[in-house]
């Protein structure tokens, strides 16, 4: 199977195995609450999709590093995948916030972090599955690719997923320009899951049927959700506001 194939099929998997697991680590530990997470309406999360493929390429490079002691030289490359993954977060999270006027999501309350994008339990959590991947995972990866090479459904699966991820990705770029635009106007920078969360709000105060994928969609236009939502917020980002001119 060729490299471009392996690298389709691991985003694939990752974005929605990711999905999942944020679906559940929300539920259980954070929210408290079943929660559509990420950017796109489906159940999709691309940056697990990144980091599943990032993950794979680098292990096979445990070879290269100069240390003799397997344990050490396995903790090494567990640290290596967290930073690698940690920065590609921060990538991801920086463009949002620069270029599209949104926060996808918002570590500020933890301690050690930057920007409120990244930090150090996070990069931890990503060590772990760094290890969970390299012993669980990759050791099969290969098999498991050609046995599905070989069957006709997986071409078509991955076709699938491929065909539902652009039009989903449309559809929230779409989205996302209307916020930016918004956000641009009043000069703030939008989180994303309190707007979902006013949403989510709006539908139960109306008693409209709740919706877990299209989780941004309702009965009332985004325009109306965007500006309820910065007048809820107005005074935190009056005070966010002043906070950065004083450090100017």
């Amino acid at each position: 199977m060729s490299g471009f194939l392996i690298l389709a099929f691991l985003f694939s998997v990752g974005s929605l195995a990711g999905w999942g697991l944020e679906v559940l680590f929300r539920r259980f530990f954070s929210a408290k609450r079943w929660i559509n997470p990420g950017f796109l309406a489906g159940p999709c999360l691309p940056l697990y999709g990144f980091s599943l493929c990032l993950l794979y390429l680098m292990a096979g490079l445990e070879s290269l590093l100069p240390i003799e002691t397997d344990w050490l030289r396995k903790g090494l490359l567990f640290l290596i995948m967290s930073l690698c993954i940690t920065a590609v977060e921060y990538i991801a999270g920086l463009i949002f916030i620069k270029h599209m006027n949104i926060k996808l999501w918002d570590y500020s309350n933890e301690w050690g972090n930057i920007n409120g994008i990244i930090c150090p339990l996070f990069s931890f959590f990503w060590a772990v599955l760094g290890a969970v991947y390299y012993f669980g995972i990759h050791p099969h990866i290969v098999d498991a690719l050609r046995w599905l090479a070989d069957n006709l459904a997986f071409s078509f699966c991955i076709g699938f997923f491929y065909g539902i991820f652009v039009i989903d990705f449309v559809y929230s770029t779409n989205l996302a320009a209307k916020i930016r635009g918004f956000a641009a106007e009043k000069n703030i920078v939008m989180k994303y899951e309190e707007l979902k969360e006013h949403i989510r709000d709006f539908k139960r105060e109306r008693h409209e049927k709740a919706q877990f994928l299209m989780s941004m969609h309702s009965s009332a236009p985004i325009s109306r959700h965007l500006k309820e939502y910065y007048e809820k917020h107005r005074d935190e980002y009056g005070r966010i506001a002043e906070k950065l001119k004083k450090k100017m």
